[in-house]
């Protein structure tokens, strides 16, 4: 009970729990980073698989010409009716071998930011040649596909691999910002030299 300053008992109890937090407390919190979050981990593996998979097999597709693709000859000409005016083919070859690579990386969640990064510049310059013809792909000219093929090696560019990846114990899983901003840098500057050197 409390008493008031008018000598009054007022009939409330003061509150006299306080909140105790376990010995541990500390420690537990510089160990959350690493704690298994079954749900992230495992939408993350996901991403990687599905966004990985499809860029190798278009990766495939430019390089040999499997899965009904046109190999380095067909792409260098799709490349030139895109608006690439000089070193097709070069261009052709550097595409296929970043979509290969990068996919691949990113499937097994190895050098993460750097396989969301290669995979981040192809579709960035895609999305470049093809804003002009709008959002929507009608006919295959809208850029909405190669926008959310962007968007998901962005978003793994910052989040990181997880950990079901060979990159579980690496200094870029464990701080993924400032690999991220690398990575992100890397892509720009990609894109930034293919567009400046072969339009």
């Amino acid at each position: 009970m409390t008493t008031r300053d008018d000598g009054y008992d007022d009939g409330f109890d003061e509150p006299t729990t306080t909140i105790s937090q376990p010995d541990d407390f500390e420690s537990r919190m510089a160990d959350e980073p690493e704690r298994w979050h079954s749900g992230l981990d495992l939408g993350l593996l996901v991403l990687r698989l599905v966004l990985g998979g499809t860029m190798v097999v278009h990766g495939l597709q430019k390089l040999f010409g499997w899965f009904g693709g046109p190999g380095i000859g067909g792409f260098a000409d799709a490349l030139e009716s895109f608006g690439y005016t000089t070193q097709t083919t070069l261009l052709s070859w550097v595409t296929a071998l970043a979509e290969v690579t990068g996919g691949a990386l990113l499937v097994v969640g190895l050098f993460t930011p750097l396989g969301a990064a290669a995979v981040l510049g192809v579709a960035a310059n895609i999305v470049f040649v093809k804003f002009g013809d709008g959002f929507f792909m009608g006919d295959g000219s809208g850029y909405e596909y190669e926008l959310m093929l962007g968007a998901a090696a962005f978003a793994l560019m910052f989040t990181g691999s997880g950990r079901i990846a060979l990159d579980k114990n690496t200094p870029w899983r464990r701080n993924t910002l400032p690999f991220g901003f690398v990575g992100l840098v890397l892509a720009a500057a990609g894109s930034v030299v293919v567009l400046i050197l072969c339009r």
